[in-house]
């Protein structure tokens, strides 16, 4: 839903379209004027302090998308003011996607869902601002330290609130937590999931079948 005027009417152009296609424009504007707000309330700062899992979504400068998964124990997601939260990014396969796209594109949209406890959900969309750890903690003194070993930010993303707003726990499962060990920052294959779908074995006969062509 983001955009970038404050002057204009909440929704993108493609929503306003569908809407007007599907019928729902009165909806719509129900929930934009209801539901969403330019920063993050209160609840909203306690829901997100007790979260300890997120889902993200970018894209770069052509607009490719990637959607991503982030975890860390409650208080993870740092909320530093009603229109300023970061979340760590840490130690993970190297590729950086994300991080990648936001220096080329800054707009994020992120989910926190409960599966837990409350089964709702709150979208956060905004712009991001990639932080070194050192430099962001000089600037907020209450910034979560590591918990366990490896548990360490390689650097955070600091977002700028532009829009809040509730999913409905309408289908969001409710889910209950079992034990797990966590293995932060571990190179281990099997710790990470190893070759859980095969992507490997499958580029690897791939590779062979192209050498045993004669190909380069």
């Amino acid at each position: 839903m983001t955009q970038t005027d404050p002057n204009r009417m909440p929704g993108t152009e493609g929503e306003r379209h569908v809407q007007a296609v599907m019928g729902t424009t009165d909806r719509a504007d129900r929930f934009y004027r209801d539901q969403m707000l330019d920063h993050l309330n209160p609840v909203m700062k306690e829901f997100i302090a007790r979260q300890e899992m997120l889902f993200i979504a970018t894209a770069d400068s052509r607009g490719e998308c990637d959607s991503s998964f982030r975890a860390g124990p409650p208080g993870f997601v740092h909320v530093i003011d009603d229109h300023t939260l970061a979340y760590p990014e840490y130690r993970g396969n190297g590729v950086f996607a994300s991080a990648g796209n936001v220096v080329q594109n800054p707009h994020v949209g992120l989910m926190f869902l409960d599966f837990q406890r409350e089964r709702i959900g709150l979208h956060v969309n905004g712009r991001v601002k990639i932080m070194e750890d050192e430099r962001l903690r000089s600037h907020v003194p209450g910034l979560p330290l590591p918990q366990t070993p490896g548990q360490r930010a390689q650097m955070w993303m600091m977002v700028q609130v532009e829009e809040a707003y509730i999913h409905c726990r309408k289908h969001i499962p409710h889910l209950r937590r079992v034990g797990a060990d966590e293995s932060w920052g571990t190179d281990d294959a099997l710790s990470k999931g190893g070759d859980f779908f095969a992507a490997k074995q499958e580029n690897e006969a791939r590779r062979g079948a192209t050498s045993a062509a004669g190909y380069p």
